[in-house]
C-alpha cells in the first residue's frame, strides 16, 4: 500500500505513534479503534461477513488494510461475474454486495484521493450497479443537488415495490468518518427495511464519493445537505413528505443535529448513536487512535494542521441546539472513548424540543463492553422502533433513560 507523503506528514501524532500502531494490530488486529469487521460485512449477509473476517485474518499491519479489502473485493466480484453468466442470481447479488461493501472499506485508510482511491471507487460503484440489478427490493441510485452543478451521490431503497399511489416513510441514513451510502443498508433483515420505511442512504459532504467531487466537511455542511436531501424527497413520488426522519451515527450524531436544526419541523425526529458531540472533538483528535485526526483532515480539504486545529474548534453543537425543533434521541455509551459522555448530557439541557437520553452503563462508543449492552435494549431495536412511532405520529415524553448492568432502563422525566 503506498501512500503519499504528505498524507504520512499530515499530523504529529501520526508520525509519532505510527509504529505503534502497526504494533497494536499485529496484536489485535484491524479493529483496534472501533467495529469495522462484523459492522461492514454483515451487511452482505453471511458472505460479507465471511470475506471480512477472511480479509481481516491476513492484515498484519496498517498499510495491509486497504490492498487485503481490494484482494477480497476482487475475488467476490470474480466470483459475482460467474454466477452471473452461469444464471445463479441470487448467489450473484450476494458477491457483488460483498465485493462494493469490501472496496468502500479498502478506500478508508488511503486519507487522499488518488489513483488507487479513484479505481477502488470505480469497482465499488460498478458492483453496487450490479447488486442494484438483482437486489431482493428496488434500489436506485440518485444524485441530490447540492448547488453550483454538484449533487451528493445516494441510494434509495424502498422495501418494495409500491403500489399504486403507495407512499412510504423514509429515513435519510448518514455515517460517520468511515462510513458509506454502500454500507448503510443490510440485502437482507435491515431494520427500517422491516418497518416500511424507504431509506436514502447518503454521502454527504466529506463522506464516500464527496471528497473526490471537491464536496469537504465544514462544521455547518450537513444543514444545507440535508435540507437538499429532504427538498428532493418531497420531489420523489414514492415518499411522503409528511413521514421523513433521520438516522445517524458517530459522526452522525454531530450531523444529524445540525440536520435537525436546519430542517426544524419539515421532519418528524433525528435519532442517533455513538456520540461525537464534544465542542471542538478535542478527544477524538487528541486522545483516540491517530487515523481520526488524519482522515478528518481529508474529509475537510485540510493538509495544515495548525490551521486544521483553528477550524475544527467550529464543531460546536451548542450553537445550533436552541434551534432544533423536532423530537430528538441520542444513544450513549457511557464511557465513549472518543465523545465524553457530559458534553451530550450538557446539550440535552439546551434542546427544548421533545427528547430522549439513553445511556448504556459502561459502554464504550458502539454500545459494547460492560453488562448494559448485554442485557438491556438492543440499540437497533430500539432506535428504529423509536422512529417509527414518530412517523405514526405517537406522543413521546422527554426522557433520560439510563440502562444499568441488569438491562433495567432507569427512566427520569427532564423538567419542563
Amino acid at each position: 500500500m503506498k501512500k503519499r507523503l504528505h498524507v504520512e506528514r499530515r499530523t504529529r501524532r501520526w508520525q509519532e505513534q505510527r509504529w505503534i500502531l502497526d504494533a497494536v494490530i499485529a496484536t489485535v488486529g484491524p479493529e483496534w479503534d472501533q467495529g469495522r469487521i462484523q459492522s461492514k460485512g454483515s451487511r452482505g449477509g453471511s458472505e460479507g461477513i465471511a470475506a471480512f473476517r477472511a480479509a481481516a485474518a491476513r492484515m498484519k499491519k496498517f498499510n495491509d488494510i486497504g490492498p487485503e479489502f481490494a484482494r477480497a473485493g476482487r475475488r467476490a466480484e470474480v466470483r459475482g461475474r460467474a454466477f452471473e453468466k452461469q444464471k445463479r442470481f441470487v448467489s450473484a447479488r450476494e458477491q457483488f454486495i460483498t465485493a462494493s461493501l469490501l472496496y468502500a472499506s479498502a478506500q478508508w485508510p488511503y486519507f487522499d484521493f488518488d489513483d488507487t482511491v479513484a479505481e477502488l471507487e470505480e469497482r465499488m460503484n460498478a458492483t453496487f450497479a450490479k447488486y442494484m440489478k438483482y437486489a431482493p427490493r428496488p434500489v436506485r441510485r440518485v444524485e441530490i443537488p447540492f448547488g453550483r452543478g454538484k449533487s451528493l451521490p445516494a441510494y434509495l431503497h424502498l422495501p418494495h415495490p409500491p403500489a399504486k399511489s403507495e407512499r412510504f416513510p423514509v429515513t435519510v441514513v448518514t455515517g460517520g468518518m468511515d462510513g458509506s451510502k454502500e454500507n448503510m443498508v443490510a440485502m437482507y433483515g435491515d431494520p427500517a427495511i422491516e418497518r416500511g420505511f424507504a431509506v436514502l442512504a447518503l454521502d454527504g459532504p466529506g463522506q464516500g464519493e464527496c471528497p473526490g467531487r471537491g464536496i469537504y466537511l465544514t462544521p455547518t455542511a450537513f444543514q444545507a445537505a440535508a435540507v437538499a436531501c429532504v427538498d428532493w424527497l418531497c420531489d420523489q413520488p414514492e415518499i411522503d413528505p409528511e413521514r421523513i426522519v433521520i438516522r445517524g451515527s458517530s459522526f452522525g450524531t454531530y450531523f444529524g443535529t445540525q440536520a435537525a436544526a436546519a430542517l426544524a419541523n419539515r421532519i418528524k425526529g433525528v435519532s442517533a448513536t455513538g456520540i461525537c458531540q464534544e465542542p471542538g472533538a478535542h478527544t477524538i483528535f487528541n486522545m483516540a487512535s491517530p487515523t481520526f485526526k488524519v482522515r478528518f483532515m481529508f474529509m475537510c480539504g485540510y493538509e495544515d494542521e495548525r490551521k486544521f486545529d483553528t477550524f475544527v474548534k467550529g464543531f460546536d453543537l451548542r450553537k445550533v441546539a436552541p434551534r432544533v425543533k423536532c423530537p430528538y434521541m441520542i444513544v450513549a455509551g457511557e464511557d465513549d472513548q472518543l465523545s465524553p459522555v457530559e458534553h451530550t448530557y450538557r446539550l440535552f439541557e439546551q434542546i427544548r424540543a421533545p427528547k430522549r437520553l439513553v445511556v448504556y452503563e459502561s459502554a464504550n462508543h458502539s454500545i459494547h463492553g460492560g453488562p448494559a449492552a448485554a442485557n438491556g435494549e438492543n440499540r437497533e431495536t430500539m432506535m428504529f422502533d423509536w422512529m417509527l412511532d414518530r412517523v405514526n405520529g405517537k406522543p413521546m415524553k422527554s426522557e433520560l433513560w439510563y440502562i444499568d448492568a441488569s438491562g433495567k432502563a432507569n427512566i427520569t422525566p427532564y423538567k419542563k
